[in-house]
């Protein structure tokens, strides 16, 4: 999926919302547990409940690879059923990959190739040669971790190395980056303050942005520092909503949950295109 398609997915759905498939079997409903499949039970039922309100699905791989053989299955089924079915949603393998050389190139192989997602999230912190093996695949994306939305990022990402802060100059060093213009970059939601300068590196650039809802991330905050021409921006909601209810009516409450964020998601597009 191209970037301008992306767009146009987002003013058609008057929507930027990514909806984190994050799959606890503590935490689904327990009649699903009877199902040949769990996982993908359970996510059939949130992308049938949910397509229509959001415009990108993001697995973690954590969660899947969790559970070995059966977990990575049930990846496959879903990242299978949303392209089959729903090929105009954007896909994210939250994959957290990165590595040098040939490593790069088999992770990217496995999530773009095999898996065929959009894109995939990556660690910059090795450098450009584990960045570019990802950036190599045409109409693909890759989403590298800039200013992550956790307590700990203030351990290094933050930290003055030479004046700047160090996200600032992984930043500005991957846009001379081979295909930077595949790049997406994460920045929490609960790191609103730094957005503006942000956007004065990466001022085109779609930024994912994880950490509205659960950890207390604000939209209209996000919305006001971080959105550009483009809109630029994927709000990614998981816990939030796929757990909004463990009931046999999951599905429904589910679909509700996001259906909220889209209409703040509708009312601020609305605003923006009156100027």
């Amino acid at each position: 999926m191209t970037t301008q398609q992306l767009v146009s997915e987002i003013k058609k759905k008057k929507s930027f919302l990514c909806i984190g498939l994050d799959v606890d079997l503590n935490k689904i409903p327990q009649h699903l547990l009877k199902e040949e499949d769990p996982i993908f039970a359970f996510n059939k039922a949130i992308i049938d409940a949910t397509h229509h309100l959001c415009v990108a699905y993001k697995p973690n791989t954590a969660f899947y690879e969790a559970y070995g053989l059966k977990g990575w299955r049930a990846l496959e089924k879903t990242i299978n059923y949303i392209n089959e079915k729903h090929p105009e949603i954007f896909t994210i393998a939250d994959a957290k990959r990165g590595d040098i050389g040939n490593t790069s190139t088999m992770y990217a192989k496995a999530f773009f190739d095999d898996l065929a997602f959009d894109s995939v999230t990556v660690a910059p912190y090795m450098g450009k040669d584990s960045v570019e093996p990802f950036l190599a695949f045409e109409n693909k994306h890759t989403i590298l971790l800039a200013l992550t939305s956790n307590q700990g990022a203030f351990d290094f990402q933050t930290k003055e190395v030479d004046g700047k802060e160090l996200y600032k100059q992984v930043l500005e060093t991957s846009k001379n980056w081979t295909n930077s213009h595949n790049l997406m970059y994460v920045v929490g939601a609960t790191k609103t303050e730094f957005l503006s300068e942000i956007r004065t590196i990466i001022p085109k650039s779609f930024l994912l942005v994880p950490g509205v809802g659960a950890q207390g991330g604000n939209l209209e905050d996000v919305c006001e520092h971080g959105m550009n021409e483009n809109i630029g921006l994927l709000i990614n909601s998981s816990r939030g909503i796929i757990y909004a209810s463990n009931d046999t009516n999951f599905a429904k409450s589910a679909a509700e949950k996001a259906k909220e964020l889209q209409k703040s998601m509708e009312i601020i597009l609305n605003k923006k295109s009156q100027g």
